[in-house]
């Protein structure tokens, strides 16, 4: 997984933009068959060392069929081409889906679903780094711990390998700083039966939020179920609440989500300002011949408004006369101008005084003078 983070020196003192491109986030997930890697920009290879109880080992990741509270250990192998010792850092991690309908096995801000019975990071562990000399391969141990209750469907997760103390900074010429991160991730999928699970939908909410700090609305629905659901397509209208006329709408194909997962599905509201009051989303999803749809009404308050409203970037705000700044100038400049003022009039005054006394002086001294005569 290749991450750029760019920081934008227009906006760096409004917002920290991170945008992330996989280059080799999908070395070993679901849909793809490379079970071993090239060193490439990490500096190590992993390969994995399948057991008995995997359904095919030549999918490139792994896929158990596990049974109640069996406990059993996993071993990847990481190598060390180098000539440098590598500290490698492992993390495990839950399924997600994020807002684009992408399967997410790597490490992730995304919050776990409630539907979720069993976290797959309570039931695999590893060490939390592994230290590899030069030239050197060395196995990972991975302990896998299945709940004591059965359950149907899959436990999906991942595994996260990452050459630690990584800070590769570099300019990209347009003023930009670019940190360059990589990491390989193998999915893991645990099954107990062969029992088939349908993938549902719940919806959660409607409600309005930002996405790079730009007015969004976002429709969060979950999959409740322990399945994967494919080739899903969503599409949302929203318009104000009792008219017809659609503000705004998106519709996105091909996407998928993890199971007992959600998705918060952003709609952009293209640059315009919030405006508060009450609205409603008509919501359809479609997977194959599934179809779920819903009639969500939402509101807008007018603390949310005003919020996001200063937030948004790129948002041409009304400029509204400000009294009590022009009072304070107004003031400010009354001072000044009396300030110079009086001390011009103070100028002139020790000025004439200096005059008089010199014209006394002079006075004087012609006194002195013809008396002298």
């Amino acid at each position: 997984m290749k991450s750029h983070i760019v920081l934008t020196k227009q906006y760096l003192s409004i917002f920290f933009s991170v945008m992330v491109t996989c280059c080799f986030f999908l070395q070993a997930v679901p849909g793809y068959t490379k079970d071993v890697s090239p060193a490439g920009a990490t500096g190590f290879t992993y390969s994995i060392n399948y057991p008995d109880n995997q359904v095919d080992k030549e999918l490139g990741y792994y896929k158990l069929k596990m049974i109640s509270g069996q406990k059993q250990q996993l071993e990847i192998a990481l190598s060390n081409p180098s000539d440098e010792k590598v500290t490698i850092d492992v993390k495990i991690n839950g399924a997600k889906t994020n807002q684009n309908g992408v399967i997410e096995y790597g490490d992730s801000t995304i919050k776990s679903d409630p539907s979720l019975k069993f976290d797959f990071m309570d039931i695999v562990k590893a060490p939390e780094s592994v230290e590899l000399a030069p030239g050197e391969t060395k196995n990972v141990e991975l302990m896998v711990e299945m709940p004591e209750t059965g359950y149907d469907g899959v436990i999906a997760g991942g595994i996260q390998l990452m050459r630690a103390g990584q800070a590769d900074k570099q300019n990209d010429g347009s003023g930009s700083m670019v940190i360059n991160q990589y990491a390989y991730v193998i999915a893991m999928l645990l099954q107990e039966t062969d029992t088939k699970v349908t993938p549902d939908l719940s919806l959660n909410s409607v409600q309005a939020g930002q996405t790079n700090y730009r007015n969004t609305i976002f429709v969060n629905f979950s999959n409740v179920m322990a399945a994967y659901l494919d080739n899903m397509t969503v599409e949302v209208q929203l318009t104000q609440k009792g008219k017809e006329t659609v503000l705004y709408e998106r519709k996105q194909t091909a996407m998928r989500m993890a199971p007992n997962s959600f998705i918060d599905f952003p709609i952009s509201m293209n640059g315009e300002r919030m405006v508060p009051g009450d609205y409603e989303a008509n919501i359809l999803v479609t997977s194959g011949e599934k179809k779920w749809s819903w009639k969500e009404s939402f509101k807008i308050t007018n603390e949310d408004a005003n919020k996001f409203n200063e937030r948004d970037v790129g948002l041409v705000q009304e400029k509204k006369v400000d009294w009590r700044l022009i009072l304070l100038l107004v003031v400010a400049f009354l001072l000044i101008i009396l300030t110079i003022f009086y001390v011009l009039r103070f100028l002139r005054k020790k000025k004439k005084s200096k005059e008089s006394a010199m014209k006394k002086s002079r006075k004087k001294r012609k006194k002195k003078i013809q008396i002298n005569k």
